[in-house]
């Protein structure tokens, strides 16, 4: 095996895997470094099991609207084996032979930075441990994604919370569960297992609200839909202090402002943090446990030389596994273009999607997505702003999907230039929208062309239409 290699990749994430393929492409040799599973965060304890959980929940929510049709209780024993076929029994074998096939040379243990250009790999295998220095020609990627963020709350850490983690790999649900946090995975982890059978579940937000980064609706008619599930919310509520005296036993959470709440389960859904932290970044120059600052070209801005790049939530920009994926193919494709002194100015080559806001799903029900900008903050930035919304229960398409409808619409335009800035939509089954509007904003299409991309009758995406007729009777 070869030490030396034109590009190294820590981290064999979505955006890890992405980036090393694409410098192959371009002609140069790649090894990607992985201590845990091959395939990363999203493939085993976020993206894809939250979903595979939460998948029966919303459509449990569609057949129960639908007059004439009726679902009996879920089978949570069927759901959970299904999750751990999504997830392949957490076996990465399949993941590995993708990526020496593409190929690239996979490397086993934990890969930190040894200078310039150095990487240091060392793995355990029971009580012998080896160490393996790989070089890079060109660069060196890292792509170690981010770790739940437990606050220090007193007792908390103690008391082994549950984070995404093992919520997603649950192979139980427990009767009663509590939730710290009010953004996307306490949302999404909430509804899952209280659909599964949670019977008493406990949202412990500390602001006024859920979603509270999103436009302030959707946080409201997510509220609304907890509140008709049995789910408890309890906003402007800080959890003071933490006790489990026996380990995996009942937890106790003191409140700022009434009774103690106890819990079978405990899930700390508070933010999460870069994984810089043991990564070696002293050596060249940058402070672990923060993200590292890149340019639209996933170059790191602070390191010597140009040879180091970031991607993916290490970097800060948008924790999201697409937009990861996104970084990696301009990183990939930036490096190899570099390698061999190629022109670096075209589009193709920067990060330009993170700069108009990138799209995001909450796949609650009702589902919850937005891409672009919101009002308040397209306001902030100096923009002459419109503002349209629209009740999407009254497009028929949206009233044919079931009774009691109940979603909405809004559009955030820049006068100025007459484009859309940012679009938000709430309600079931609104995921599938999402691109249309990540078109229309990030390419910026006019609005007066945008009233001729005719929607089709009766779908929920006749809304573009109830939108530009309403703000701009076009």
């Amino acid at each position: 095996m070869t030490d030396e290699f034109d590009v190294i990749v820590i981290g064999a994430g979505p955006a890890g895997e992405n980036a090393a393929a694409r410098a192959v492409r371009g002609g140069l040799t790649a090894a990607i470094v992985e201590d845990r599973l091959a395939g990363g965060e999203c493939s085993y304890w976020a993206c894809i099991p939250s979903k595979a959980l939460l998948r029966p929940v919303d459509l449990a929510g569609e057949v129960g609207r639908v007059p004439g049709m009726s679902l009996g209780p879920l089978e949570v024993s069927k759901v959970l084996a299904r999750r751990d076929e999504a997830v392949a029994h957490y076996n990465d074998s399949g993941q590995v032979e993708w990526i020496k096939n593409v190929p690239v040379e996979f490397v086993r243990g934990r890969g930190r930075l040894d200078g310039v250009k150095r990487v240091r790999v060392t793995t355990r295998d029971g009580q012998e441990t080896t160490e393996r220095v790989l070089t890079a020609r060109h660069a060196i990627v890292l792509a170690t994604g981010s770790t739940a963020l437990v606050p220090p709350v007193p007792g908390l850490a103690e008391a082994k919370p549950w984070t995404s983690h093992e919520v997603t790999a649950a192979q139980a649900v427990p009767e009663r569960l509590a939730v710290i946090g009010g953004g996307v995975v306490a949302c999404e982890m909430a509804q899952a297992m209280h659909g599964l059978g949670a019977r008493q579940t406990t949202v412990l937000v500390r602001g006024g609200s859920l979603l509270a980064r999103m436009e302030p609706f959707t946080g409201e008619l997510l509220a609304e839909s907890f509140a008709e599930a049995g789910i408890d919310v309890r906003t402007h509520t800080d959890v003071i202090r933490v006790e489990r005296p026996e380990p995996g036993g009942k937890v106790t959470v003191h409140l700022s402002d009434g009774p103690p709440l106890e819990a079978d389960e405990l899930l700390v859904a508070t933010g999460r943090v870069p994984a810089t932290a043991g990564l070696g970044l002293e050596t060249v120059g940058l402070a672990g446990g923060r993200s590292v600052e890149v340019d639209d070209s996933m170059r790191a801005t602070d390191v010597e030389g140009g040879w180091l790049y970031a991607i993916g939530d290490v970097n800060g920009r948008a924790l999201l596994t697409h937009m990861g994926k996104y970084q990696a193919r301009v990183c990939g494709d930036v490096i190899a273009a570099r390698a061999k002194g190629s022109d670096e100015t075209l589009l193709a080559m920067r990060d330009i999607a993170d700069g108009y806001g990138a799209p995001q799903v909450v796949f609650t029900d009702p589902q919850i997505c937005a891409v672009g900008r919101t009002e308040a903050a397209a306001r902030k930035a100096g923009f002459s702003v419109r503002v349209v919304e629209y009740d999407l229960g009254n497009v028929t398409g949206a009233y044919l999907l079931g009774d009691g409808y109940r979603g909405r619409a809004k559009a955030v335009v820049d006068e100025e230039r007459r484009v859309l800035l940012g679009v938000t939509f709430a309600g079931p089954g609104v995921a599938e929208l999402l691109h249309a509007a990540t078109i229309a904003v990030t390419a910026e299409v006019p609005l007066d062309r945008l009233w001729h991309a005719v929607p089709s009758f009766p779908t929920v995406s006749e809304i573009w239409l109830r939108l530009l007729e309403e703000g701009y009777g076009l």
